[in-house]
């Protein structure tokens, strides 16, 4: 199996699985969930949850009162819930929030018990599961005057407005099985724009089945189908999705280990990309290298620079892969001799090789490299990322002086070396597109617009 998951919002606990627990638990794992959250609505499911964690070893729980049951909140279930939130295998406080679409508790009473969870949450400096329903300005009022911003929106079934401004708070945007309904579109384009460092996934079973099991008692081993739908429409693969999700979960829940080296070779859909350095002779305002070490769940940031030895043994076959990207954390041309010396060993193994540039490279080198890349590349992406030099200079931030006209020319020469030359920018509120466009066309180059936050 070549991927893993983390159903992070299951009620295990629940009476729907006293006939069967233990196989559904082992149909989950060889499916491929390596881990389960079971979460806490009310005291006796919390106090269920806390017993199955310590069960089960893939088992992990939350604690909390759901809103349904806001009522039923006291000081005592305060102090309980404050206790067993320092136990080994409870990972969050929730589920908790707002439901204005039943009211099985008073809004006012709601709103009081949804400000206490946030309350322990920052005391216990755990994550919070928000529930909410009908209920998206309150909910958002709420959180903001908390001040947490650590958590998920659980089971998201906001519109984008609302999933703009919890990511802005810091909150992750966890998706279930209705986004596999038929007549999920307006979900279906949220889960597709949301940022990779905010997603994750959930069954939220025995409830929301997601086709084809809709109607039937939802189970932590159907959550492949809503990664699989997820993967479509992100246009990634499972393996991608999966090692996405699960590395959120292990951040958000601190479950597990996370990948502590980085990367030299990773692959994203069926692309191998080659980490060459960290090193950049740009500073973009955009460069998600800035906020995060994760680029599609791969860890890029380096220890030191991978050697062509060491690049060539993570590559192995060339040919498995629709090409060969060499790119990184910064510009690859620094290494200008380990590009050619790798790519052309790529070449003999008949492989294909792409360049991701910020076209530097003759400013970096004092030379016009591109006649060297001759026969050793079949195509290269050239970070344009303005429309003119000023823009340029307040975006990408360059340490060459004439940065700009630099990267022109090395476009120029590359049409006389690479058969396929590509300009892209990024869809930043200082770049003019159409102009932009307009000078790729001018150019004699292909153009793409990459879309902000969106990375690999």
């Amino acid at each position: 199996m070549t991927f893993s998951l983390i159903d992070t919002h299951c009620h295990l606990e629940m009476a729907e699985f006293d006939p069967d627990r233990y196989m559904v638990i082992h149909r989950a794992q060889h499916a491929g969930v390596q881990t389960i959250i079971t979460i806490g609505s009310d005291m006796d499911s919390t106090i269920k949850g806390l017993k199955l964690s310590k069960k089960y070893d893939c088992v992990f729980s939350s604690i909390g009162i759901h809103p349904h049951d806001a009522k039923d909140f006291t000081d005592e279930v305060y102090k309980k819930m404050k206790t067993w939130a320092t136990r080994e295998k409870v990972v969050a406080i929730g589920e908790t929030g707002l439901d204005y679409h039943y009211d099985n508790s008073p809004r006012e009473v709601q709103k009081d018990v949804f400000r206490k969870h946030l309350k322990l949450t920052k005391e216990t400096r755990l994550p919070v599961i928000i529930h909410s329903r009908e209920a998206q300005k309150d909910t958002l009022d709420i959180i903001s005057e908390s001040g947490v911003n650590r958590g998920v929106f659980h089971c998201f079934s906001g519109d984008s407005d609302m999933a703009k401004k919890g990511m802005d708070m810091g909150f992750l945007i966890s998706i279930a099985g209705p986004v596999t309904f038929k007549n999920a579109r307006r979900l279906r384009e949220i889960a597709k724009t949301i940022p990779d460092d905010y997603l994750l996934i959930e069954t939220d079973a025995p409830y929301l089945a997601p086709e084809p099991f809709r109607g039937k008692r939802n189970e932590p081993s159907y959550i492949v189908h809503t990664a699989r739908l997820l993967a479509e429409i992100r246009g990634i693969t499972l393996e991608d999705l999966s090692r996405i999700t699960t590395l959120n979960a292990k951040r958000l829940f601190s479950i597990g280990q996370l990948p502590q080296k980085g990367e030299i070779a990773y692959k994203i859909r069926n692309t191998l990309y080659l980490n060459l350095t960290n090193r950049c002779s740009n500073e973009c305002i955009f460069c998600v290298r800035f906020h995060t070490d994760y680029v599609k769940g791969h860890n890029l940031r380096l220890a030191e620079e991978p050697t062509e030895e060491e690049l060539k043994a993570a590559i192995k076959d060339p040919t498995v892969y629709k090409e060969v990207v060499f790119c990184g954390y910064g510009e690859p041309l620094i290494r200008l001799d380990v590009v050619k010396h790798v790519a052309s060993w790529i070449k003999q193994k008949n492989g294909k090789v792409r360049i991701n540039t910020n076209g530097h490279a003759n400013l970096i080198h004092g030379r016009n490299i591109l006649p060297e890349l001759h026969g050793l590349v079949d195509s290269i992406s050239i970070s344009l990322d303005a429309h003119d030099e000023e823009a340029y200079n307040r975006i990408c931030r360059p340490s060459f002086k004439d940065a700009f006209q630099g990267v022109i020319s090395f476009i120029r020469e590359a049409r006389k070396y690479i058969p396929e030359v590509r300009v892209t920018v990024v869809t930043v509120k200082e770049v003019d597109i159409e102009k932009a466009g307009k000078l790729a066309k001018d150019l004699g180059v292909e153009f793409r617009i990459r879309e902000l936050d969106v990375v690999g």
